[in-house]
């Protein structure tokens, strides 16, 4: 793995911009960066994909632990969700994708920070620029990438077994660049698929006390939502106690019991069953216990709000809407730094398959927003 420096294409904006990456610059800086690149030989590519494959497994063994003790309580989650995950759970309903965040530097084994299981994101960066980068930039070498056949075989395996009755699926999302692109692909995936897709804002839908049901703008009812927006918020709002009572109504994707997946007190409960596992970094709920050097991180956080790094001549915080926490204690992972950019892989499973990675690197040691995104290649 190393990081190689690039010509960018004079024309690579409108060539972004027609494949709907419209959130490539912010503040005149660049988040979309391609005058560089990293490589990667094939094993090293090898050992991505077995570590995502393995680390998918044991969270899941994680989630049905966290469910067969109840152990709901320990992750912050609210106790009107519990039965409503628990049958979820016991239902088995699809889950489509989501996005681990990994420790790597091509020559220690991967190491897990998160799994951005629930409302992942960067997923247009990830499938499809990236990949018509490397069409144009590196025609005769290849890329760990096919997210964007495997969200398209996700969509059809449930259309042909008739989990969309309708054939309609809804998406919404807050009107957020970041979250429509995302939301986006979602939809052109399941639209290539042969359903039907509709898109909306979360706020543009709304109950009907007639049918007892969700409905869109045009009181179309909501069979099938795909939502980017995190279930932990959901439930806390006006309709949560509706979403709740009513869950067993409607196909949602993600389902709810992603909640317990998503929440970095996971981290721990991993660390609890598998102690010592490579892949693994070690982590706690009750504080950092005897880590000399540790990163502190809300339950509930995204982007690297309120993540805060403790070690030798180190003390980073970051400011942000989760300070009253609660908080997991993770053991500190340096990201592995080239010419001063700190580099984290983003690794997709689709369907619970590993199906390519997408790599953003930032200035300093926490991944925030707008880390740029940085094509790759094998």
């Amino acid at each position: 793995m190393r990081r190689e420096r690039q010509d960018s294409r004079p024309d690579y904006k409108e060539k972004i911009e027609k494949l709907g990456l419209s959130f490539h610059t912010v503040d005149e800086l660049p988040y979309w960066f391609e005058e560089a690149a990293y490589q990667f030989d094939r094993n090293e590519i090898e050992t991505l994909e077995s570590a995502t494959l393995e680390l998918h497994e044991m969270c899941m063994s994680a989630v049905e632990r966290v469910i067969e003790t109840q152990d709901f309580e320990r992750l912050g989650i609210p106790q009107a969700a519990w039965p409503v995950i628990t049958k979820a759970w016991d239902d088995d309903p699809p889950a489509i994708y989501g996005r681990f965040d990994l420790v790597y530097d091509g020559s220690d084994p991967p190491k897990l920070l998160e799994y951005n299981a629930d409302t992942p994101t960067s997923l247009l960066e990830a499938a499809v620029i990236q990949w018509y980068w490397l069409q144009e930039v590196k025609p005769n070498r290849d890329q760990f990438n096919s997210i964007w056949e495997g969200l398209v075989a996700k969509w059809r395996a449930l259309k042909e077994e008739g989990f969309m009755s309708s054939g309609l699926v809804h998406f919404a999302c807050i009107d957020f660049a970041e979250d429509l692109m995302t939301t986006a692909v979602m939809m052109d995936t399941a639209h290539e698929a042969g359903l039907n897709v509709q898109l909306n804002w979360m706020q543009e839908l709304a109950w009907s006390d007639v049918t007892n049901q969700f409905v869109d703008p045009e009181d179309r009812p909501i069979q099938t939502l795909f939502k980017l927006y995190p279930w932990e918020v959901m439930i806390e709002e006006e309709f949560g106690p509706l979403a709740l009572r009513t869950y067993s109504n409607l196909n949602w994707i993600e389902p709810i019991w992603k909640m317990v997946v998503a929440n970095k007190g996971i981290l721990a409960v991993l660390w609890e069953m598998f102690p010592g596992h490579p892949n693994l970094l070690s982590c706690y709920l009750d504080g950092p216990r005897d880590l000399s050097s540790y990163v502190r991180k809300p339950f509930f956080g995204r982007e690297g709000a309120n993540v805060s790094i403790v070690a030798k001549d180190m003390n980073v915080q970051i400011e942000g809407d989760y300070e009253s926490g609660p908080f997991a204690f993770q053991e500190y992972c340096p990201l592995p730094v080239f010419e001063g950019n700190h580099a984290i892989v983003g690794s997709w499973v689709i369907d619970s398959e590993a199906r390519g990675i997408g790599i953003r690197e930032s200035d300093g040691p926490i991944t925030q927003n707008l880390a740029r995104f940085v094509p790759h290649y094998f």
